[in-house]
């Protein structure tokens, strides 16, 4: 009789009923990353007098709560300082936070650390995690044995990055003397050998070339749709982000500032693309659509600047329907000004 009443209960399952039990460990099994309240203190010491030391504490990370889910995308970004590789060190159980509660997939990573390292996968921008004075295959070789990958897996999934991220060639070649483009997409490789169910990116497609940004992004969405795989990305680039990320979070001095859409980030911090005009001859300064509007000219380039949160489509196709165009080229506003007007729009507010 009871599970007939809770059934036909039009206030739906309720915590302490089985359903609700149910749809309660199903929302938490769908969230894979969790902080709550997660902080960072780190003791400083420097030099202020003969012999004389001043200790004072640096605040990395300031009460950080935040979840993704299993299978997201997500931006995380700032400003150099804003306490994001801190975070990715507490995610990863290198650093044990000073505060807070940290989970990923359910596990406290600074306490089982070496559970947690074969369900995930790390690329530290600029330190490798390949051996420095070996060819490429043997550091592909020692991860095989040191996380047991099955013999068909590794070969399926080697065979797999050596493909998409373009290795064959390379594979020979020891690392100290790959370009930092080239060690890159070798060390994303090795990050993705053992099917790690989190992905932690610092910096990607730092120091690619626009052909092999392209792959790599391409690589990414296609390793998300077919395996579900939850990504954290750091970068500087804007670009990865709008072709990645579904979501974007701003960290600044260790708090999160925004956690959204990139488009409501760029209305939240007015931002501005510029678009590069480089024109036949010198003409005076473009009639460009508001809220577009000439920025600089200098002989026969000019710089437009219009709502980063608007396509320049539009305003490239008036352009060039009016004007005698050389070439053209759009740049994204940087991380740092787009939070400095979040920063002066709070203020104001």
């Amino acid at each position: 009789m009871a599970r007939t009443a809770e059934a036909e209960d039009p206030a739906g399952p309720g915590p302490g009923t089985a359903a609700g039990a149910e749809a309660a460990a199903e929302a938490e099994a769908d969230t894979f990353i969790e902080l709550d309240g997660v902080e960072k203190v780190f003791d400083v010491r420097r030099k202020t007098g003969f012999l004389k030391r001043e200790r004072r504490q640096v605040r990395a990370v300031d009460g950080l709560s935040f979840t993704v889910s299993r299978g997201e995308m997500v931006g995380y970004i700032g400003p150099n300082g804003a306490g994001k590789s801190t975070t990715i060190k507490m995610l990863t159980g290198i650093l044990t936070p000073s505060g807070g509660r940290l989970r990923v997939a359910g596990i406290d990573p600074s306490r089982e650390r070496i559970r947690l390292a074969h369900r995930i996968g790390v690329v530290f921008g600029q330190r490798t995690t390949l051996w420095w004075d070996l060819p490429l295959i043997d550091s592909y070789r020692l991860m095989h044995r040191m996380y047991r990958i099955p013999d068909a897996r590794y070969r399926e999934n080697l065979d797999r990055c050596v493909e998409l991220l373009q290795l064959q060639e390379l594979l020979d070649v020891p690392v100290r003397q790959l370009s930092l483009g080239q060690r890159m997409r070798g060390d994303i490789a090795a990050a993705l050998l053992h099917d790690p169910e989190v992905l932690y990116l610092d910096e990607p497609t730092i120091g690619l070339d626009v052909v092999s940004k392209a792959k790599v992004r391409g690589f990414l969405r296609d390793l998300s749709a077919e395996r579900g795989t939850t990504v954290l990305l750091t970068t500087h680039d804007l670009q990865d982000i709008e072709q990645l990320c579904s979501r974007v979070m701003v960290i600044d001095h260790g708090r999160l500032m925004y956690d959204g859409r990139l488009e409501g980030l760029h209305e939240a911090g007015e931002s501005e693309r510029t678009l590069v005009v480089d024109l036949e001859r010198e003409l005076p300064p473009i009639e460009a659509p508001e809220p577009a509007r000439v920025v600089r000219v200098e002989g026969p380039r000019q710089w437009l600047a219009f709502p980063a949160s608007e396509s320049a489509a539009g305003l490239v196709a008036g352009i060039a329907a009016r004007y005698p165009l050389v070439d053209l080229s759009v740049r994204e506003p940087d991380i740092e000004s787009v939070i400095a007007k979040m920063y002066a729009e709070r203020a104001g507010a």
